[in-house]
């Protein structure tokens, strides 16, 4: 009996630590192919010119070592339960299989780097909530596919073949085979205590969270840290927690306050109770007397990168006919979007939300009261959004009807109207959209205001134009960007084509008599791979500049048009100008407003990237972050340097409109 309980006890002991050795020998292999790519993301992005500092170089490289042996070492440990067990076969073909997850994914957000400047993020989702057939011919017509699965292919074998070393030399199934058995169960304690650690990432009380990613003041460095399934991980965490609101507090408490009135206190705003503090976002200065309605048009221009607008010039045109229209208009030249993507910029307009996606979920099938399109409709407004695209696109169809838009005219409408029309792979071209625009205006009841919210589709990669477009010559060496991408001249083209398209609307309206009743505005949704990855700190806080343009008849434009702003501040812009009073947020200031001598907290001019990014006049930094922070002013007229005051400012209008989107819709 005693013998048999023995050789179980042997067998168990034997079987672990087989286990744990075969976990360390595919360990190895994998965190050598992520470091590898790493090495590789980092010259295949580094842009020209651009000069690192040694040891922010090899800070970057130890931090993402260490998150390669994080992941890798959860795979092994989760592993355990079948490497015990298994034929050196089977565990040849697990092996064979993980690197293979492990390096696409990495390689997957190698591209996403390039395309969104930043690493794996809650927008992946997209592949599979946007047109799924649409994005996958323009992954297919705008990146190497092939080449990247050939390099998996290579970085695969070549890894496996490296295990395959490691195995004939360590021999995992017989290593310590003859020794005595309290040497073995002191090898599986080591070996187990090992691998938790290195699951753990560091031998300290706090494990290696998301927080430790930023290792350096350069963010481009800092964006080279995480892998493809780390950066997956944390992607899938933070959609999960945009979808449960249930926890009304926890956009607040990641910001660093336990309420929404400590964050108000901040603001200077009444905070005597949660619902003073739901009143103070939602009070508004009161319209002048007789103020009266106009009708206002809005238009989200896809990919409206601010860039090539300070190289404008009759040799390098990339405005067409909108560019003697900004004469009159009122030009904000430091201005940010909201977010990287498309959708998430939407929901930050039209919701003023830092939540996405918001609507996609319950949330979208109930009005929003604060909604730009609510607001407008109950102020006695008639609502249209109109796009290029298609509107089953991220369920817009039936979330915008819900969210106080009486119609939703998208690229089918158009294609029924205009039978010339050509259906692509996002859509129609805008000159569409602004065909109909003309119509529609004409028709419109003078009584009753119209607002109107464009989405344009055309400056999208893959970059087509249509067959009649005459692309315009430019001469590149005024291009003083980046011109590593291989799409920055059609990117330039289907720019200019968009632009222009506009350009040539609000030229022809401003002859009509509904001009001097009409406010129109104009934004990007975001900034493009095509421009360069910003890297360089003098650079860098182009990274999310879009133009803000508003045309109207006799504007004054106030004293903010050089002051650093965001998509936040635009509908506290525009209702007022409109005539438009309700129950919208007040998630930025009015920027037509001049800005006193001493701003208080809810009028200072700063930028917020909804990620959790800020910007100031003198540079820009992660909320809560201060060793994130990067000067990018080129003549500061103060110390360059973190503001701890800004910071803390910031991170209570984050938390707050965060919080406003939980506590309102939990229920």
């Amino acid at each position: 009996m005693k013998h048999a309980i023995a050789r179980t006890l042997t067998n168990i002991l034997h079987g672990a630590l087989r286990g744990l050795m075969r976990a360390w020998v595919l360990i190895v292999p994998l965190v050598v192919a992520l470091s590898v790519i790493r090495w590789g993301q980092l010259a295949y992005f580094w842009p020209q010119g651009y000069s690192a500092a040694a040891g922010d170089i090899a800070s970057v490289a130890l931090q993402g070592f260490r998150f390669d042996l994080k992941v890798s070492a959860i795979a092994g440990f989760l592993l355990l339960l079948v490497l015990p067990w298994v034929s050196g076969k089977v565990q040849g073909r697990i092996a064979t299989g993980l690197v293979l997850v492990y390096v696409m994914l990495s390689l997957v957000n190698l591209h996403y780097f390039g395309f969104y400047k930043t690493p794996i993020d809650t927008l992946v989702f997209g592949l599979a909530e946007d047109d799924t057939v649409a994005v996958l011919h323009t992954i297919w017509r705008d990146f190497p596919v092939m080449w990247t699965l050939l390099l998996a292919a290579a970085l695969t074998w070549g890894s496996v073949a490296f295990h395959r070393g490691l195995v004939r030399r360590i021999q995992p199934e017989t290593v310590l085979h003859s020794r005595h058995v309290v040497i073995k169960l002191v090898a599986v304690v080591v070996a187990l205590f090992a691998l938790l650690f290195a699951g753990k990432g560091t031998l300290e009380r706090m494990a290696l969270q998301r927080q430790h990613l930023t290792v350096t003041t350069s963010q481009f460095l800092n964006d080279m840290v995480p892998n493809g399934v780390i950066a997956l991980k944390y992607a899938w965490d933070s959609r999960a927690e945009s979808q449960n609101l249930a926890d009304p507090l926890v956009g607040l408490k990641t910001m660093g306050f336990d309420s929404a009135r400590a964050a108000a206190q901040v603001l200077d705003l009444p905070a005597g109770s949660d619902e003073e503090v739901l009143s103070a976002l939602r009070a508004h200065d009161p319209l002048p007397a007789g103020a009266a309605k106009k009708n206002l048009l809005f238009f989200l221009m896809e990919s409206w990168s601010a860039e090539p607008l300070l190289y404008q010039s009759p040799q390098f045109d990339v405005l067409g006919r909108m560019a003697p229209t900004l004469e009159q208009a009122c030009t904000f030249k430091n201005f940010d979007s909201a977010h990287a993507g498309t959708h998430p910029s939407l929901e930050a307009i039209l919701f003023s939300t830092p939540i996405t996606p918001l609507t996609m979920g319950d949330a979208g099938r109930k009005p929003i009261p604060w909604a730009v399109a609510n607001v407008a409709k109950t102020a006695g407004y008639q609502t249209l959004f109109l796009t290029s695209g298609r509107a089953g696109w991220r369920d817009l169809n039936r979330v915008l009807k819900v969210q106080g838009f009486d119609e939703v005219v998208d690229a089918n409408n158009l294609k029924a109207a205009y039978p010339e029309a050509t259906l692509g792979i996002w859509g129609v071209w805008d000159s569409y959209i602004f065909k109909y625009l003309k119509q529609r205006m004409a028709a419109q009841p003078a009584d009753k205001p119209l607002l109107v919210f464009v989405l344009t589709m055309t400056n999208h990669p893959p970059y087509d134009l249509p067959p009649d477009y005459q692309r315009v010559p430019r001469d590149m060496a005024l291009w003083k960007g980046e011109t590593g991408s291989e799409t920055l001249i059609p990117n330039l083209d289907t720019y200019h084509y968009a632009t222009d398209q506009l350009g040539g609307f609000v030229q022809e309206f401003k002859k009509n008599p509904q001009y001097a009743n009409t406010i129109m505005a104009a934004t990007g949704d975001h900034n493009v791979r095509s421009f360069g990855v910003y890297a360089d700190a003098s650079r860098r806080h182009l990274v999310r500049q879009v133009p803000f343009v508003i045309w109207g008849d006799k504007l004054a434009c106030g004293n903010q048009l050089d002051k650093p702003a965001s998509h936040r501040d635009m509908f506290n812009t525009l209702f007022p100008l409109a005539g438009i009073e309700g129950n919208y947020i007040n998630a930025g200031r009015n920027l037509l407003k001049d800005l006193p001598a001493q701003p208080d907290p809810m009028n200072t001019p700063r930028a917020m990237f909804f990620t959790g990014e800020a910007r100031n006049a003198q540079g820009m930094w992660q909320l809560g972050h201060a060793k994130s922070f990067v000067c990018t002013s080129a003549k500061p007229t103060q110390p360059c340097e973190f503001n701890a005051l800004d910071d803390q400012q910031e991170r209570a209008r984050y938390g707050l409109l965060d919080w406003n989107v939980r506590i309102s819709l939990k229920k």
